[in-house]
């Protein structure tokens, strides 16, 4: 009974947007188990992608309403379901794995579990994870780096922090997963991930006003990270700050040879030859390996620049600039998550 709970549960994160394949060795069943009791498991298993009651979940389940209500609150705090609006009353829905359930696990994620997504993510997890489009992530460039009247609006990080009321921070989970295997090759801060909403909330310990919000932007475009968020233009609600030997969606682009990973932004570098001193700032701020010295100028590699803007920031000499794509080669985001699932669902070959 406890195997097949897990076995379910698996199933229906994989019919999620998002996805959670297979593996040959089973390592994403004992990743559940890890997460969730059997009990915990069957009941996830019956919550899909949209909001429902919870008498509707209930029935579904064979159990009392009460019951389940109570247990789907419980899940909701530990980040395995999402609460939302189901027709006028309170809903639930199954959170994705990634991003969402792994995401949750920060405060609980010891060495085994750290050990258990490596290898899923290994075995092919990362690659059915991040190869359908649209991709999970799009880079945001950095503050400044694009002049004020090419910049597209939804690219705009400093616009989408104005936007939200509350902002908190956290832990980088990649960074902190990596530390846990013993893997992680960096020295790049772990608290900067920025949490917004555009409503007010319930005080936490984790609370940082505006302009800590924009000072961390900052203090990671200096470090040397990559701004991403998720890959639609409305209700923006994280941005990360990402580098390469860590976050699993770069991972996957250097790592795992997943062009899809992420979603470029729509600008690409350039060097001025002519200003560029060949001090090789840039070579080592880019998180993607984009940057290159060719007979001591620096040289971008249009094949895989993102258009994060890191070597902008980090030009000693102004060589380096972003520009935008031509027009014709811009890529708008999905409208907002709805619109990204439907789009993902499509070209996942599930039915809408």
């Amino acid at each position: 009974m406890s195997a097949r709970a897990y076995e379910h549960l698996a199933l229906a994160l994989d019919e999620l947007p998002n996805g959670f394949p297979r593996t040959e060795s089973g390592v994403e069943i004992r990743i559940l188990e890890k997460i969730l009791s059997p009990e915990e498991a069957a009941l996830a298993s019956n919550l899909t992608g949209k909001y429902e009651a919870a008498d509707v979940l209930a029935a579904r389940a064979g159990q009392s309403a009460h019951d389940v209500g109570r247990d789907l609150v419980a899940l909701a705090k530990l980040g395995i379901v999402w609460s939302g609006d189901a027709g006028g009353e309170p809903g639930f829905r199954l959170a994705p794995f990634i991003v969402g359930i792994y995401e949750a696990q920060l405060g609980t994620m010891d060495e085994e579990f750290a050990a258990l997504i490596e290898r899923y993510l290994s075995e092919g997890g990362a690659e059915g994870i991040m190869k359908p489009l649209p991709s999970l992530h799009r880079v945001l460039p950095g503050r400044d780096t694009v002049e004020p009247d090419r910049i597209l609006p939804y690219d705009d990080v400093r616009a989408i922090i104005e936007k939200g009321k509350t902002f908190r921070v956290r832990g980088c989970i990649c960074r902190v997963q990596q530390d846990l295997i013993g893997k992680r090759k960096c020295e790049f801060p772990l608290e900067n991930c920025i949490m917004i909403s555009t409503t007010e909330s319930q005080p936490s310990p984790s609370d940082i006003s505006k302009e800590q919000a924009l000072a961390i932007l900052d203090e990671t475009e200096k470090a040397g990270l990559v701004h991403t968020t998720a890959n639609v233009l409305d209700n923006i609600t994280y941005i990360c700050n990402c580098c390469g030997c860590c976050c699993g969606i770069l991972r996957g682009f250097n790592e795992w040879g997943i062009d899809e990973a992420i979603a470029r932004a729509n600008y690409f570098a350039v060097v001025d030859a002519d200003n560029c001193t060949g001090c090789e700032i840039c070579v080592d701020r880019c998180q993607v390996g984009a940057m290159s010295m060719n007979d001591g100028t620096a040289a971008v590699d249009l094949g895989r620049c993102i258009g994060c803007g890191l070597c902008v920031t980090g030009c000693p000499s102004d060589a380096a600039a972003l520009k935008r794509k031509p027009d014709s080669d811009i890529v708008t985001p999905p409208r907002d998550r709805a619109a990204w699932e439907e789009e993902r669902l499509r070209n996942r070959g599930h039915n809408t």
